[in-house]
């Protein structure tokens, strides 16, 4: 599903206007994405969270250079499910 057909179903579920829904989507993703950099977890229950994930710094290989290269520790974005959200797809 596309921001496009998002935007669809929740302005027809509403009956708001499809660029106020678009402008809160666009909101919203912008508080996510601004928490996310700022280091604070996004908790949205029954939903998920939107958490950060630490990676460590690991040794790699470039196996066409035959060399080992060193990718240096950094955090990443990640979703994690609600239980119900889970429990609600594995049921279906």
């Amino acid at each position: 599903m596309t921001k496009a057909e998002i935007v669809n179903e929740v302005a027809k579920s509403t009956g708001i206007e499809k660029a106020q829904v678009l402008a809160v989507i666009e909101e919203f993703t912008s508080v996510v994405k601004g928490s996310l950099i700022n280091g604070e977890p996004v908790y949205l229950r029954g939903f998920g969270s939107f958490i950060i994930k630490h990676r460590a710094q690991k040794a790699a290989r470039n196996i066409t250079r035959k060399t080992t290269m060193t990718i240096p520790a950094h955090d990443i974005p990640a979703f994690k499910p609600a239980k119900s959200f889970v429990n609600a797809v594995k049921e279906k």
